[in-house]
């Protein structure tokens, strides 16, 4: 009698997939939402001008007054045993009250920089993140040659090694 053994195990129950499910559709919702609000500038964009009849428009800021003073262009021979030239030509960002002042500075500018530029290694000059470091140093040198406060930049033009 084998077939009279009891039947005590049952078929275990399948769980339901449809919490995964709905889990799944909401946080596939949730996610797109969110997108669009940021990408739309709903949430984290730029405060939106509204105008009308009670508001004023706004209108652009104004431009800082400065004026740039043109430095004259520089062929410097670099020490080192090859003969190799820097072409460097810049131009000095000032207030615009300071213009003059500083163009009647400028023999001693182009000075200091002839000087820095020419005591500066050609390992230095090669590396390509040298140009910020030389750019701060020359412009700190400007800065104490005309002052403090009448020049606000170097922005430089030309920066060839050859």
């Amino acid at each position: 009698m084998a077939d009279s053994a009891p039947e005590t195990e049952a078929a275990p129950k399948k769980k339901s997939k449809l919490p995964l499910i709905i889990g799944l559709v909401l946080m596939l919702a949730l996610g797109g939402g969110g997108f669009y609000a940021v990408y739309s500038g709903l949430i984290l964009g730029p405060a939106a001008h509204k105008t009308d009849a009670h508001s004023e428009e706004v209108a652009p800021e104004a431009l800082p007054e400065i004026a740039f003073v043109p430095l004259d262009p520089m062929v410097i021979s670099l020490s080192g045993s090859s003969a190799r030239h820097l072409r460097f030509s810049a131009q000095l960002e000032v207030p615009l009250a300071y213009q003059k002042d500083v163009e009647h500075l400028k023999p001693r500018v182009m000075d200091v920089l002839n000087g820095y530029l020419r005591a500066v290694e050609v390992s230095d000059l090669e590396d390509p993140a040298a140009l910020i470091r030389l750019r701060a140093q020359m412009l700190r040198r400007v800065q104490i040659v005309v002052g403090e406060g009448r020049v606000r930049d170097l922005l430089i033009i030309e920066f060839v090694l050859n």
